[in-house]
């Protein structure tokens, strides 16, 4: 049971940092600390350090099957995991006033990039990345990891877009959103670096993939 009691500690102090930390009161005291650019890269920080523990203890939790690994299982996740790579490349540190990740400065609605389609980018590559990883694993463990991800992030993504709807006011909220997707799909500047850092994400989470999640799955694409 032990593992399990981790696996569980680990659920709670995840969603507890989310619950709490990205809310009032604490939100606004923080950010008066830090700055907002230092509670974000604080609070990015702790979430990753938070996802490594709870991937690792859903590994050592008790092993059932639920359903077995399906065919081509590898690139199923791989095709998956480069998409919310690019979407993560290409829409995160820019301005972005309807979801978190963005960064502060002017914004121009109508070269908006790809949180023109994509409003949500960070919530939008959580959902790919936990689609493909619950068709591909059928431990219970696993597969209670990768669902709760998907409600997180479509949770996540309707409690932003109603926190904007009240700040910005519905009328106002709805016709940046229709402006925004009216506006030519650009990927913006620095285009060419911003795919070589989405290349360098895939790699080196095949590379350190046995130690964040148990598995090494790099030999599956090699001849």
């Amino acid at each position: 049971m032990s593992g399990w009691w981790d696996y569980v500690a680990a659920w709670v102090v995840f969603l507890l940092s989310h619950l709490l930390l990205a809310r009032p009161p604490l939100r606004p005291r923080l950010d008066a600390r830090l700055g907002r650019r230092g509670f974000l890269y604080a609070y990015s920080a702790l979430s990753v350090a938070l996802l490594v523990w709870l991937i690792a203890a859903a590994g050592r939790a008790p092993a059932l099957f639920l359903w077995p690994e399906p065919p081509a299982a590898g690139w199923i996740v791989l095709a998956a995991v480069a998409a919310a790579a690019a979407i993560l490349a290409f829409g995160l540190g820019r301005p972005n006033p309807l979801s978190f990740g963005g960064t502060s400065g002017p914004f121009d609605p109508d070269h908006p990039g790809l949180p023109g389609r994509i409003r949500h980018p960070v919530l939008a590559a959580i959902l790919l990345w936990a689609l493909a990883h619950l068709a591909v694993n059928g431990q219970l463990a696993q597969a209670v990891l990768f669902a709760g991800f998907i409600l997180f992030a479509l949770a996540g993504r309707r409690m932003l877009d109603r926190r904007r709807q009240r700040t910005m006011g519905p009328a106002a909220w709805a016709a940046l959103v229709a402006r925004m997707r009216a506006a030519p799909v650009a990927l913006g500047p620095h285009a060419g670096r911003r795919a070589l850092v989405a290349a360098g994400s895939v790699a080196a989470l095949l590379l350190l993939h046995p130690w964040i999640a148990g598995p090494a799955v790099l030999s599956r694409f090699l001849p």
